[in-house]
């Protein structure tokens, strides 16, 4: 599977297939019930492709529970330590993929394909539709009171049309071919009329078009092209079903529509209902042996609306159950959210490639300067780049400045423990640039980092860590920090064009702050334990700096990331599949400045 496949489409269509699956299960389990019930089941499949799961968890994230997440530690807590070094965090360009041009170029042909498609799949309806219109424009109003009891059904005689139909959707007339009146006896006629009856009664027209509209948007998907004959056979089964019941003699209603069936050369029209459609032959057995659906009883209808409400009721409950809260807390006092006291939020114009955080102001302060908003929510949630996704573009490219104050004073260690600083910054976000998101756990291309010599021997740029960079150090290295005292060793990382600094930490750690070629990385490499580790490299697409920019400190003799992991660590890359939690962002906006 490549990065241009649209994950969120293959989701939607695995689960519509499952829930195809389950209606079909169901539909054997009442084949002897009326055919009405498995039309409308079936019916359910087809909407179903209308509904992606994602949007009923949606729903369910506006009304989530309102309970507040236990006070834990941060997931990456080193993330938080590599802002404690005596220099802020600077942010160049990471280590860059190859060029993206083949990867834009296969979705604008997989987008040129898919609206062909949906161009293709129209202009055939189209053409189906344009002598349905012609023929209810030169039609004229029969009347057959006198032969059989046509309600407040219209019944209009065309030339052009070869079959009885029903037409429109909105206002729905009856159209038969000219002379039908000549050629079925009273009977056959009552029968017949009956059927279309049915039609207009259930609004099968509109169902029809739905499904149509099912068929159009997902029409290289054979599920739903099986899913329009399953609608069909059960449509017309459920109006011999009424036409039985409303008294009609069987082989009069048999014969009549095969009497129909001698006019109709050509096969049914996707845009009418007619009396021809589904497996004729089984339909004329079924008619002539009186053959009529029991009715559901009281259980059985039961049962089939609590299996339906279930079913959307299992992705609301998720969502409201796990969206995430624009407010969280951390403390003994599960009632008082963490907010910073003062924030400042302003859009940098600068130009600037480098981006800062910085956590090292006392009291709990907070700054970012130059920094996009993705890193800024990539931090407050402790993930790496490609695991936020769903965002709009702007995020990456926009910069901003905070200046913020947590609304209490704690101990520094205290707050490293507690992760108090993003816990608020994700409060900022919320209340600031109107941030929502939800977690979810996807299937996804991946790297797994392991070792590059068959002797396991780590390269030289990769040592055993001796820095202690345990929470009960990191009081007197935020003191040291603050007073300019030097500060011994590294805890935590630091990415810069062509270079990444790392220390004090697993190589699990490592990796959660590492991506290459736009995926994640997995530690498996077995070793355990602290490590430093030093990476000079090219990175791929290094460009000229723009005028006004300083230029980043790149050796031109560098060689490329993956051949520098494997000469300086000893390690390499192997591309994996594997599970992959994410952060989806359903909503955000621009802040106001202030």
């Amino acid at each position: 599977m490549t990065s241009w496949v649209p994950f969120d489409l293959l989701d939607h269509l695995w689960q519509s297939t499952l829930f195809t699956a389950a209606v079909w299960l169901v539909a054997r389990a009442v084949r002897t019930n009326a055919a009405r019930v498995r039309y409308w089941l079936w019916f359910a499949a087809s909407v179903k492709f209308l509904i992606p799961v994602s949007v009923l968890v949606l729903i369910g994230e506006r009304f989530a529970w309102r309970t507040t997440p236990a006070a834990a530690s941060p997931a990456v807590s080193f993330v938080i330590d590599q802002v404690l070094t005596p220099v802020a965090t600077t942010v160049g360009t990471a280590p860059s993929a190859p060029d993206a041009s083949p990867t834009m170029a296969i979705a604008t042909l997989l987008l040129v394909v898919w609206c062909s498609g949906v161009g293709f799949v129209l202009s055939s309806w189209w053409r189906q539709w344009l002598p349905l219109n012609r023929a209810r424009r030169h039609a004229r109003a029969i009347e057959v009171a006198a032969l059989c009891d046509a309600g407040d059904l219209q019944i209009l005689a065309s030339p052009l049309m070869v079959e009885p139909g029903i037409f429109g959707i909105r206002s729905q007339v009856l159209l038969v071919p000219e002379g039908i009146t000549d050629r079925l006896t009273p009977a056959q006629l009552r029968a017949l009329v009956a059927h279309e009856r049915c039609h207009v009664r259930h609004r099968d027209n509109l169902t029809a078009g739905l499904h149509m509209v099912v068929e159009a948007l997902f029409w290289f998907y054979p599920v739903v092209w099986w899913i329009e004959r399953r609608l069909i056979e059960e449509r017309e089964r459920a109006c011999d079903e009424y036409v039985l019941q409303s008294g009609s003699n069987p082989r009069d209603y048999a014969e009549g529509i095969l009497e129909v069936c001698k006019w109709a050369k050509e096969p049914p029209l996707a845009c009418v209902a007619g009396v021809s459609g589904g497996d004729l032959r089984r339909r004329i057995e079924s008619i002539l042996r009186d053959q009529i659906g029991r009715p559901t009883t009281i259980g059985e209808r039961l049962a089939l609306t609590f299996g339906m409400l279930t079913l959307i009721a299992m992705p609301i409950a998720a969502g409201a159950m796990n969206a995430e809260m624009p407010l969280v807390t951390v403390g003994q006092d599960p009632d008082v959210p963490v907010v910073f006291e003062v924030a400042s939020v302003r859009l940098n114009r600068s130009g600037e490639r480098s981006a800062t955080l910085d956590e090292r102001r006392p009291g709990g302060g907070f700054g970012a300067i130059n920094t996009p908003l993705r890193l800024l929510i990539t931090h407050a949630y402790q993930i790496s780049n490609n695991q936020l996704i769903g965002a709009p573009e702007w995020i990456s490219s926009e910069r901003f400045d905070i200046d913020a104050k947590l609304d209490h004073d704690p101990p520094a260690v205290q707050a490293y423990r507690a992760g108090a600083r993003q816990f608020a910054l994700r409060s900022l976000l919320a209340d600031r640039f109107k941030l929502v998101v939800h977690r979810e756990t996807r299937e996804v291309p991946m790297y797994a980092l392991v070792m590059a010599r068959a002797d396991r021997k780590p390269g030289p740029k990769l040592t055993p860590s001796t820095t202690d960079c345990t929470p009960e150090t990191m009081n007197t290295r935020i003191a040291s920090a603050q007073a300019g005292k030097p500060v011994l060793g590294m805890c935590g990382s630091r990415f810069n064009s062509g270079r990444i600094r790392f220390g004090g930490y697993p190589l699990s750690d490592f990796v959660k702050v590492f991506s290459y070629d736009g995926r994640s990385v997995v530690d498996r490499t077995g070793l355990t334990g602290p490590w430093d580790l030093e990476l000079s490299f090219t990175p791929d697409g290094a460009q000229a700096p723009s005028p006004g920019q300083d230029a980043p400190v790149i050796d031109p003799n560098a060689p490329s990331l993956p051949a520098a992991l494997q000469e300086q660590l000893g390690l390499k890359l192997e591309s994996i599949t594997g599970p992959l939690e994410v952060l989806v962002v359903d909503h955000v906006e621009r802040p106001s400045e202030n």
